[in-house]
């Protein structure tokens, strides 16, 4: 016997009967169901469109105990800021005037230059320094690096002046290449200069007088050197 089994059911005049399920219809809903028709869907609003204008909401920013400037860090900046303000204060003054700097900070640097006391300059100094940090400092680092670079310069002109002096006192042939590289030289003064410069460096150490050997290193050095 296939299907659901029988269900027992009371039955008129009492007694009872047997229900079949197998053979019964199915109940039918109260409404039909039906898809929705095309004109349902068509007068439903669409959906709003993403405006693709709209900027993306940006992260919230991540703070790192790394960002920070560690004490390292900072005392290196202080030393090098101190080591600039000790080098700005020794340019001549027509330099210091030129620089394109704050006011506070110009006058802070022409205060220190009139201080004779060795505390006055110190407490200035640190006054200077606590204004560098305050303020922009480019201008005074590009005066100090070109103060540096000169020199540099004129301390590799002396030595090449001093080299060729002592080339020119030992060696005739030394006169030929220094004419043959300043074709504008005079050279009979530059003859002069250099017998006279021998002539001194012939006598004993206490009658030396060192004035034709200053002459011929001045001669030299009105020359570009090379």
């Amino acid at each position: 016997m296939g299907g659901e089994w029988p269900v027992r059911s009371a039955a008129p005049g009492g007694g009872t009967r047997m229900r079949d399920y197998d053979n019964e219809p199915l109940s039918q809903p109260d409404e039909p169901c039906f898809p929705p028709s095309a004109a349902l869907m068509n007068s439903l609003p669409d959906p709003p469109e993403e405006d693709s204008t709209t900027p993306a909401p940006k992260p919230a920013p991540v703070f790192s105990f790394d960002d920070r400037p560690s004490k390292t860090r900072m005392k290196q900046a202080s030393h090098e800021l101190q080591a600039l303000g000790e080098a700005v204060v020794a340019l001549p003054d027509a330099r210091i005037d030129g620089l394109a700097i704050a006011e506070e900070l110009l006058d802070a640097i022409r205060q220190f230059k009139k201080t004779k006391s060795f505390e006055g300059k110190r407490r200035q100094m640190q006054y200077i320094g606590k204004l560098m940090r305050k303020h922009d400092v480019e201008a005074v680092r590009q005066a100090v690096t070109d103060m540096q670079l000169g020199r540099a310069q004129d301390s590799l002109a002396l030595h090449q002046a001093e080299r060729w002096r002592a080339e020119l006192l030992a060696d005739d042939e030394a006169a030929t290449r220094w004419i043959t590289d300043h074709p504008e030289t005079d050279v009979q003064q530059l003859r002069s200069l250099i017998r006279a410069a021998r002539k001194d460096a012939a006598l004993v150490p206490e009658k030396r007088s060192g004035r034709a050997f200053r002459e011929l290193f001045q001669f030299i050095k009105e020359h570009p050197l090379e």
